[in-house]
């Protein structure tokens, strides 16, 4: 075996390592070692899956959830590179038999491995994602399924890895989040086997991506009023950033994009091909609306007293509490192409342009015809404006700007295509713009 590194360098002490908190999932009540008895513990941020309105169909529990706080542990559990070996592959076993020791392990022929040791780093926490639920996942996810919904069982076919990435946050001011593809298995060991895309670094070291990858998206001016959609960037295992590959498991990987870092930013989208998470900072949430804020508009909106042009009966938003089932009988339905709002009917239907397709009573324009729903996470709003638009076809209202900015990003989709689709449920945006403008009717007393 032969060590490469600084010889006086031990390996780190399986003590260091077993902290409490690296064993459990993501402790949300407990404070950091700072805080003082009854304060809040230190919030890093949050994660929110696209796709879910806010809870998941069967409901929000323990590690499977559509939204996570990241809040300081009790204890360090973070690990940061220590030393690198050089071994023949009938080793590899035993070098990575200790479960306390996390290591990567790059596989580069079948007599040839080299693995990456890591220490406890006493400066960061840090946070598992995947599909898996093993405890040292901190979050649970799932894919949500394409063209609408999420589901809230596994999927037979996943494309999301067990252990996709983690999240390594500094413990002290700004509380830095950085991410990087691939987690820590049950035995602390990441393995790129020999199909794997990986390679030696200018430096001497070693990098890797994993099988579907992991994209990261960071929105040019903030996630604000005056955002826009970024470029989407693959990450690598050691974080660095990368052009995308021709597609999603191509072995040869993009170019190195060395003025652009794996720190995640205030409405970063993360991508594990199969579903998108959106990263929230303390600072953004604070400028985001809050569920009363939305739900003061719903009750603004009904106060106006919309009405049905046509069948004059008087629209109301219903309330989240009573979950989207079926329509309710003034539940406000729209053309999607046109904007105009009505009440539920029967008449107008373009059987030969398919079941969904209606003609507008007032300006014949023939399109989907779908109920209306407010958009219940509030992580997923640009701006508190009013509830004045909607996506198309799926009819989740938001406010414009939040409308906009999400009809012109495109979200990952299989290996090498990317498309719009509403951040509430997940169905592929249509049309010209992807969302319309809501035309109410008043009442006519």
């Amino acid at each position: 075996m032969v060590l490469e590194g600084n010889p006086e360098v031990g390996a780190p002490r399986t003590s260091d390592l077993q902290h409490p908190g690296n064993k459990g999932s993501c402790v949300l009540s407990s404070p950091g070692e700072d805080a003082q008895p009854g304060e809040e513990p230190i919030k890093y941020g949050e994660l929110i899956v696209l796709g879910y309105n806010g809870c998941l169909a069967s409901g929000d529990k323990g590690r499977r959830r559509s939204r996570l706080a990241l809040s300081r542990r009790p204890h360090a559990n973070g690990v940061k590179p220590d030393v690198m070996h050089h071994i023949s592959t009938p080793l590899v076993s035993k070098a990575l038999s200790n479960r306390g020791q996390h290591s990567i392990s790059y596989t580069l022929s079948r007599s040839h491995s080299v693995i990456v040791e890591y220490t406890h780093d006493s400066d960061t926490d840090m946070f598992q994602i995947g599909r898996s639920t093993e405890n040292m996942i901190d979050f649970v996810v799932t894919d949500t399924s394409p063209g609408g919904g999420a589901t809230d069982g596994p999927s037979a076919q996943s494309t999301i890895s067990r252990y996709a990435c983690r999240i390594l946050c500094d413990r002290r001011p700004p509380y830095t989040a950085r991410i990087y593809a691939a987690g820590f298995d049950a035995s602390s060991n990441i393995f790129l086997g020999e199909r794997a895309a990986k390679w030696r670094t200018p430096d001497g070291l070693m990098d890797g991506l994993t099988t579907n990858g992991v994209l990261v998206m960071h929105p040019a001016g903030g996630f604000s009023e005056d955002s826009a959609p970024g470029v989407w960037r693959e990450i690598s295992v050691c974080g660095n950033v990368y052009t995308l590959r021709d597609s999603r498991s191509a072995q040869q990987r993009g170019k190195l994009v060395e003025n652009e870092s794996n720190v995640l930013q205030d409405g970063s989208l993360i991508d594990l091909c199969g579903a998108t998470l959106l990263w929230r900072t303390p600072a953004g949430l604070l400028r985001a609306p809050t569920l009363k804020q939305l739900e003061a508009q719903r009750q603004e909106a009904n106060a106006a007293r919309p009405q049905c042009p046509v069948g004059l009966s008087t629209l109301a938003f219903p309330s989240p509490a009573r979950g989207r089932t079926a329509p309710d009988k003034q539940q406000p339905w729209v053309y999607v192409r046109c904007g105009h709002v009505h009440g539920y009917h029967g008449w107008g239907c373009r059987r030969e342009r398919g079941p969904q397709e209606r003609e507008c009573p007032l300006c014949r324009l023939v399109g989907p015809y779908v109920p209306l729903w407010l958009g219940q996470e509030a992580g997923l709003c640009l701006d508190p404006g009013p509830p004045s638009h909607a996506f198309a076809p799926c009819g989740h209202v938001c406010s414009e700007k939040t409308a906009r900015y999400w009809a012109q990003t495109p979200l990952p989709h299989g290996t090498h295509a990317f498309h719009a689709a509403c951040p509430f449920c997940g169905a592929w945006l249509t049309g010209e713009h992807g969302c319309v403008r809501l035309i109410f009717q008043g009442p006519l007393d």
